[in-house]
């Protein structure tokens, strides 16, 4: 006598290898079709792509808890470096070109008297990170070392540079993964900068 499941479940079989082969496709063209639609909006919409929406936005900013570079005579990045002042955290490292990229932009941005400039030093070296820094000039009120990345992940960091604007209350209000260049200074940076010290 003949088992009559058999052809069915030999059908069955071949549907479900069929699904697992057309699978990682399907996969391929969802990521294709979310990279299409940001390239459209960035070259259609003027989108910033790099402007990566964070969890943290509107959030207290996390902790702050690290040692100083040494041999920067600068003091430590903790809460108190940044209590009550509209402060731009930056995350940077030497071996990072387009922090060198950044550089200039920051040195211009820490003469403004409404802002507080801090960096963080992430996975560097303290020998480089002070070339790094007596090569280019340094723009920060405070340096704390992330030898790490601990911190750097507390903060929900993708990839350096990354920069984060804190109103006076401490709320992350404003992020930009990527180095800053002008057009982003004015078109996004400015407002956010004027919004915080307004809304205080």
């Amino acid at each position: 006598m003949t088992d009559k499941s058999e052809p069915a479940t030999a059908a069955t079989g071949k549907k479900a290898r069929i699904f697992l082969a057309f699978l990682p496709l399907v996969a391929f063209a969802g990521f294709a079709a979310i990279a299409a639609k940001m390239l459209y909006e960035q070259d259609v919409n003027g989108l910033d792509v790099s402007a990566i929406p964070s969890a943290l936005i509107n959030t207290q900013a996390p902790k702050l808890a690290l040692p100083p570079l040494d041999g920067s005579g600068l003091p430590a990045l903790d809460d108190a470096a940044i209590k009550g002042k509209v402060t731009l955290v930056n995350v940077f490292a030497s071996w990072c070109v387009p922090c060198r990229q950044e550089h200039p932009m920051l040195k211009e941005m820490s003469k403004d008297e409404r802002l507080n400039v801090v960096g963080i030093n992430y996975k560097d070296k303290t020998e480089n990170a002070l070339r790094f820094l007596g090569e280019l000039g340094n723009p920060y009120a405070a340096i704390g070392t992330d030898p790490n990345g601990k911190a750097a992940i507390d903060w929900g960091v993708y990839g350096i540079p990354e920069t984060y604007l804190v109103d006076r209350n401490g709320i992350i209000v404003y992020k930009k993964v990527g180095p800053i260049d002008a057009a982003t200074y004015e078109r996004d940076i400015i407002p956010a900068i004027e919004k915080a010290v307004a809304g205080d």
